[in-house]
């Protein structure tokens, strides 16, 4: 049997989380805008509440494509309120729009927004080793700067701890617990710095 994560052995969307996206180094803008966005609705929930509305939102909001999401107006936006499928809260939802435009931005200035995000880690996943889950911190030096930065440039739903478990998600931060099978496989994926 696997050691796992603890918080992964609840719930079958957790486990197939934990194993195969949690802590994966992501380079691909689309997944990094929906990942940021997925985030951004979890504040205030649970993140199983979002994974079991994950596909939901990704017919709702258009596969994630920052560029029509950018566009959306306030019949979408009423519409999206409508969609039993998702969290219908209307800053949330605002607030996706907001950060598709912030997101185009962005990419404008630097290329790609993978090459803008990564810089705070400075290209390279930090490699924690928690013992436990009380050992993994919920915000970091570096997902401060990120969410003042993310903040200046127009995005919202953005704070320090969301910004945090978007690095964890996102594997710019390992954080499985060392025990877990995980956290080696993750550690070998695309260089470390502690």
């Amino acid at each position: 049997m696997k050691t796992r994560c603890g918080w992964a052995a609840s719930d079958i969307l957790y486990t197939e989380y934990h194993d195969k996206e949690w802590g994966v180094p992501v380079h691909d803008d689309r997944r990094l805008f929906e990942m940021l966005l997925l985030e951004g609705a979890q504040a205030g929930l649970s993140w199983i509440t979002i994974l079991r509305k994950r596909e939901n939102y990704r017919s709702a909001l258009d596969g994630f494509n920052p560029a029509t999401i950018a566009r959306y107006d306030r019949r979408k936006i009423k519409a999206l309120l409508a969609d039993e499928g998702i969290v219908r809260n209307k800053l949330k939802i605002e607030a996706a729009v907001e950060n598709a435009k912030a997101f185009l931005r962005v990419r404008k200035e630097f290329g790609t927004f993978d090459a803008y995000i990564w810089q705070f880690v400075h290209g390279t996943p930090i490699q924690n080793a928690p013992r436990s889950l009380k050992d993994v911190p919920a915000l970091s030096v570096e997902s401060d700067a990120m969410s003042k930065d993310l903040k200046r440039r127009g995005f919202h739903f953005v704070g320090p701890t969301i910004c945090y478990a978007f690095m964890q998600a996102t594997g710019m931060v390992n954080d499985h617990i060392a025990g877990c099978f995980r956290y080696n496989e993750i550690k070998k994926l695309n260089g470390t710095r502690g």
